[in-house]
């Protein structure tokens, strides 16, 4: 059977990666000398704590190519074909690190290394998505040839009080263009192309969480489905439960945005996903 590797940034409920065999390789999350590994060492709950204590901006890292290699070498030990679905490659040095890493390996085995040009649980739907395929019996590369078809049509969109956590972190793409508009308002954010882009501008916290509802609501078919948070989980439910009544027969994961992700976007992000049917 093929075996399912991602990273820490696709924002995977744990019990959903255990239950789906998922390998999931963490990041690192850097506050001074201080080294964490995204979601094991340092928790959502303790990152954000830590993060609107902090005077300084910590940093991320990728995992490094040794790591990619030891976990390829441990899997090919059960199996004869991977598949690693990444982070996009604009956001994170982690898929070009992945491809080093099977360098390394010592063990035979096929690994196919994917950019999913998505991040959040936008990679993680789509991860999940291929466990399933994966569980049924599929591929390789029928597999491959699915997730290829499945990108398109993930849907991502993140709401923000502030843009300056992707400013200092040098990962806020074309949403370069709302600084110096950023006075009261606030962004609706994607991502396209593998990188953030500016979608639409709200002026108040409720209004940019109508517009994710409605996003959302608008689609009239839908396979999948992810609401995510950075420390309002209250908000985040409710708005799950919104969807929810539109599609009560589509899953419907509510997730903790990850350290590594919440470097760059802050505490107040607020996401949902579709994966359209």
């Amino acid at each position: 059977m093929v075996n399912l590797v991602t990273d820490s940034v696709s924002d995977l409920p744990p019990e959903v990666a255990k239950d789906m065999g998922i390998t999931v390789i963490p990041l690192n999350v850097h506050f001074g000398t201080e080294t964490y590994e995204d979601g094991i060492e340092l928790t959502s709950d303790e990152f954000y704590h830590k993060l609107e204590g902090s005077s300084t901006l910590p940093t991320t890292s990728a995992p490094s190519a040794g790591l990619f290699a030891e976990v390829f070498d441990r899997l090919a030990e059960k199996t004869n074909e991977v598949l690693a679905v990444f982070l996009s490659r604009k956001l994170s040095a982690t898929y070009d690190t992945a491809l080093q890493g099977m360098k390394l390996m010592k063990k035979k085995c096929q690994v196919e290394v994917v950019d999913s040009t998505l991040g959040i649980m936008g990679q993680g739907l789509l991860v999940i998505e291929a466990a399933k395929r994966a569980l049924a019996g599929a591929s390789l590369n029928e597999i491959v040839s699915a997730v290829a078809e499945t990108i398109p049509r993930i849907h991502i969109r993140v709401t923000l009080d502030t843009l300056k956590y992707l400013a200092m972190g040098g990962r806020i793409g074309k949403a370069q263009a709302l600084i110096g508009s950023m006075l009261k308002i606030n962004p609706i954010l994607g991502i396209k192309d593998g990188e953030a882009f500016p979608f639409a501008r709200v002026r108040s916290r409720t209004k940019a969480t109508e517009w994710l509802y409605e996003f959302a609501a608008n689609f009239s078919k839908v396979k999948a489905l992810a609401v995510e948070y950075g420390t309002n989980a209250a908000e985040a439910k409710a708005l799950a439960k919104r969807i929810a009544s539109v599609f009560p027969n589509v899953p419907l994961y509510v997730s903790n945005v990850s350290p590594v992700i919440g470097t760059h976007t802050g505490p107040s992000v607020l996401s949902v996903t579709v994966l359209e049917g």
